[in-house]
């Protein structure tokens, strides 16, 4: 198949031109690719790392239209992430499922002057928002739905009311707001999704993980090889720069100094806890603390995803949860569900990311969401960085990263990605040897980390011990080649990422 990283390198020594390079394969990266090949433009993507391993694995799984830009005025981002999410309702229905959202609400008025100062830059101090102000946001949500709706309106629910469905809710609500958005199970298989997708639309488009950009010698890039060293020599018409919370960095390795990016950081823990599971009863519940802060609790298969902190960072490699951000997530949920207990007990994982969101001063809540194109001309190619972008807007996104650049390159557009679906066909928690045999033929796997963190879910919802691992490295060793000792250096090397990013000791290992 063409997406086997071995036939794709050696496909590179022999052809040095591609009209365009994207740098970066999370989401923006794969999105773009898969837009420009239905297009009809190929492209090469590299990926210094692996697919859906920097930004785009530590999200919130949740598909949404951001209701709380509305506050800062972000009304067309809000537009397009509502019309997206509605869009992968109905394209991707495996990877995009209607979620129930619960906002519990402490206050009637608190907030009703706040939205509108702050939009017109007269206040940035933030303050909870109360029962008017989350109905006048409900409607402006609905409104932006359109023709377009898959999911019930938003409505109000009074206290008693609320308390009744979810009787372990903090009893001093006022009130609760009950809308839909969308949940993401499994968020890294999406973006796998979108690259099959992107290289079956076109014969010539081709993308490789593990494969860094490391210079420019005249009109080539220097892509080299991080599991060989090998080097390959690479003449694009356009590059397009993916690269999230490592744009900069990327540019530089360019020759280009920027500073677009000024992104936060966003935490989360994964827990084990039937109590919890049990009191949010298939609902995600999403509640701003009065410091302006989100806490969201989100039913994640079996298990529950905490999170997420907002958090100014530099350097995009040291993002990890830290006990003060776990200490953050435990009281808030104190506060929502007061009488539920053994919260750190349950932790099973904890994972965090960067939000590539452009440079900007004041407070992390008030940078902006929407994403952008920068670009820069002066090398003999033109280089696009796509600032920001959501998981919820990767298509429109990609749709526009393509059109800047077939209207670079002077070439009408061949198709578009509007109403394309995407593959079909889900995967169970715990997959079965010819699930892991498939995906190791079909989808560029290298590392045994590969599987158990992006292409399952068997890290994140703590489904790994010592004798899974070793079933895992046995399996995946018999398609890959791996002798005994390759199969031992993945296992130290999974133990290894496991204990120093996600927290998470593997039993028995």
């Amino acid at each position: 198949m063409r997406f086997n990283r071995n036939e794709t390198l050696a496909w590179l020594r022999g052809r040095p031109g591609v009209p365009v390079l994207i740098i970066g394969g999370g989401i923006n990266g794969a999105g773009t690719l898969r837009d420009l090949a239905v297009g009809g433009v190929p492209a090469l993507l590299a990926e210094r790392g692996d697919f859906s391993g920097g930004a785009s694995a530590a999200s919130s799984h949740m598909l949404h239209g951001g209701i709380r830009y509305l506050e800062n005025g972000e009304f067309r981002l809000v537009r397009e992430a509502v019309q997206e999410r509605n869009r992968l309702l109905r394209l991707a229905p495996d990877d995009a499922q209607p979620l129930p959202t619960v906002i519990p609400i402490f206050t009637t008025f608190s907030g009703l002057l706040n939205a509108p100062l702050r939009f017109l830059g007269l206040r940035r101090r933030p303050a909870e928002r109360g029962a008017l102000v989350i109905r006048i946001g409900l409607a402006f949500y609905d409104a932006f739905a359109g023709r377009d709706r898959v999911t019930p309106r938003g409505r109000m629910l009074g206290r008693e009311e609320a308390l009744r469905r979810f009787p372990r809710l903090n009893a001093d609500i006022r009130a609760a707001a009950l809308y839909y958005d969308a949940l993401m199970p499994t968020p890294e298989r999406l973006c796998m999704k979108v690259l099959l997708d992107g290289l079956a639309a076109h014969p010539e488009a081709r993308a490789v993980n593990y494969l860094e950009a490391i210079g420019v010698e005249g009109r080539a890039v220097r892509l080299r090889d991080a599991e060989t060293g090998e080097e390959f020599m690479v003449e694009p018409g356009c590059v397009v720069n993916a690269a999230g919370p490592w744009i900069d960095r990327a540019n530089a390795a360019l020759g280009l100094h920027t500073a677009y990016i000024g992104g936060t950081k966003g935490s989360h823990i994964v827990l084990d806890h039937p109590g919890l599971m049990a009191a949010i009863d298939g609902h995600e519940f999403f509640f701003e603390n009065a410091d302006g802060r989100i806490v969201l609790i989100c039913p994640l298969h079996d298990r529950t995803l905490v999170g997420t902190s907002d958090i100014r960072i530099e350097d995009p490699d040291a993002a990890r949860c830290t006990p003060e951000e776990e200490d953050y997530f435990v009281e808030m949920l104190g506060r929502v569900f007061p009488e539920i207990g053994g919260v750190r007990e349950g932790i099973v994982f904890r994972f965090s990311g960067v939000r590539p969101l452009p440079r900007a001063s004041g407070r992390t809540g008030e940078i902006p969401r929407d994403h952008s194109i920068q670009v820069d001309d002066r090398l003999p190619f033109p280089v696009f960085s796509l600032v920001g972008g959501k998981w919820t807007t990767f298509r429109a996104f990609g749709e526009q990263a393509a059109d800047a650049v077939l209207a670079r390159l002077g070439l009408a557009r061949a198709g578009d990605t509007c109403a394309r679906p995407l593959p079909g066909g889900g995967l169970g928690v715990v997959p079965d040897d010819d699930e892991i045999r498939r995906m190791c033929r079909e989808e560029a796997v290298v590392h045994l980390d590969d599987l158990a963190l992006r292409r399952t879910l068997l890290g994140m919802l703590g489904r790994l011990d010592g004798e899974r691992m070793q079933w895992l490295a046995r399996v995946a060793g018999a398609e890959l080649g791996w002798d005994a000792r390759r199969q031992n250096d993945e296992m130290e090397r999974l133990a290894g990422i496991l204990r120093e990013r996600h927290g998470a000791n593997l039993l028995g290992a």
